[in-house]
């Protein structure tokens, strides 16, 4: 029986987390003592919940001695509250950034100006003299604003709202065929 031929194994998970907890630029704070989050748990606060998963690590990674609390709370549809994140400083002072209605490199752009000092400073002269965005992924958040947006219809009920926007894509005269009608005549 002949041998299977030596494969190199692609990266390992490890190495994969490591390269993206290392990726530039660098977010380091300064003058910090803690950072408080608070938002819901699921079915709201995307861009606040993003910014937990995506760039959150990158900054706990890059400041070990600051202390992190991250509050996911339930939340219903009927609940009206904001998600923020309490900036605590050095000398005891306290800010608050709202991160509703917000892109997590929106968020993480709001915190390394308050908090990210000459490094980021000069980070974020020469990436606005290349023309280059300042935080990996904040390209996908110029062209999402840049769309059409849908406005809201708060006095109609939702089933009133759905029906209205489904029969508008019915009747819509250049949409194109999906499914079976795009193969049957």
């Amino acid at each position: 029986m002949p041998r299977k031929p030596k494969t190199i194994p692609g990266p390992s998970r490890l190495s994969k987390v490591l390269a993206e907890l290392k990726k530039g630029p660098t977010l380091h704070l300064t003058g910090l003592r803690g950072l408080s989050l608070t938002l819901a748990a699921k079915n709201d606060h995307f861009g606040a919940r993003h910014f937990v998963k995506e760039e959150l690590p990158r900054i706990r990674y890059a400041n070990p001695n600051i202390n992190v609390e991250v509050n996911k709370l339930p939340k219903s549809i009927s609940d009206v509250w904001k998600p923020e994140m309490v900036v605590e400083f050095d000398d005891g002072g306290r800010s608050v950034i709202d991160m509703s209605k917000k892109w997590s490199t929106t968020i993480a752009k709001e915190l390394m100006d308050l908090a990210g000092g000459d490094p980021w400073k000069q980070h974020k002269a020469n990436a606005l003299a290349a023309g280059l965005p300042l935080l990996p992924g904040e390209g996908q958040e110029r062209v999402a604003s840049s769309r059409l947006r849908v406005p809201k219809l708060k006095a109609a009920p939702r089933a009133e709202v759905l029906e209205a926007l489904v029969e508008d894509m019915l009747s819509s005269p250049d949409r194109p065929k999906t499914g079976a009608a795009a193969v049957l005549p």
